[in-house]
């Protein structure tokens, strides 16, 4: 893990990528600087799982740009939701126990590429 802490207003910076990190589980799958900080600042490499997981799930797939959003509540509860872009769910996951640092992220997946909506 970074030993920088991951803060909201970090993310805003990025505004493109020069790398791409293959994700192991769907080899296909990349994602760029900004999911990578996100992941490694944040220790939430489990994140990129959850999506790369969801991508199993034909109705998940059929959706050429995702939207997906981490929603952490204050009993360390969250709910990770996949949205179609204008705004209409496609699945969600709730998760037990996170101790991810942000009340609040959105990650794209479009083209096979995840990545911070400001890398787009």
């Amino acid at each position: 893990m970074s030993s920088k802490p991951l803060r909201a207003s970090d993310l805003l910076s990025f505004t493109g990528s020069e790398h791409w990190y293959r994700h192991p589980l769907w080899p296909s799958i990349t994602y760029t600087d900004g999911a990578h900080y996100v992941a490694e600042a944040g220790g939430a490499f489990w994140l990129l799982d959850a999506i790369v997981s969801h991508q199993h799930d034909p109705r998940v797939r059929a959706e050429p740009f995702q939207v997906w959003i981490l929603k952490v509540a204050e009993d360390r509860t969250a709910v990770l939701t996949c949205e179609d872009g204008d705004h209409n769910c496609v699945t969600s996951q709730v998760i037990s126990f996170t101790d991810f640092p942000v009340p609040e992220i959105t990650l794209w997946l479009q083209n096979d590429v995840i990545f911070l909506p400001s890398e787009y």
